[in-house]
């Protein structure tokens, strides 16, 4: 397991820890922050270990791309959906916003899960 790997299985477990805490201003924005943490090192460990393979991606949308390409994601749409709600918290902030995103978030945590087993389990 590679350094960027480790570092995204402990970010998806502190990910899920966030989101068992009761529902609060502070909890909310927490959790977004850890999604946005497990996302970004999502996106990482598939641009890691496409250039171990002699692949490249050079952006998140790109890199989904390739990992569903290489059977290292089941859900294209809902990386991309990820994607999505991603961008919408990183670039923005609205209350609103911000409590619509939170209700999906448990939904990606699977995707993160098996994203981190598949690489760990598909050693080269």
């Amino acid at each position: 397991m590679t350094t960027r790997q480790h570092s995204f299985s402990q970010a998806i477990a502190r990910f899920r820890d966030a989101l068992t805490a009761p529902e609060t201003d502070l909890s909310r924005d927490a959790a977004i922050q850890r999604f946005e943490f497990c996302f970004e090192l999502a996106w990482k460990v598939i641009q890691e270990r496409a250039r171990t393979e002699g692949l490249d991606c050079q952006s998140p949308k790109g890199c989904f791309k390739l990992a569903y390409k290489n059977n290292w994601i089941a859900e294209e749409a809902g990386w991309l959906a990820m994607l999505e709600d991603r961008n919408r918290t990183a670039h923005t902030y609205d209350e609103t916003l911000a409590k619509d995103v939170y209700r999906r978030l448990s939904n990606y945590v699977p995707l993160f899960q098996a994203l981190a087993t598949t690489l760990r389990n598909s050693r080269l």
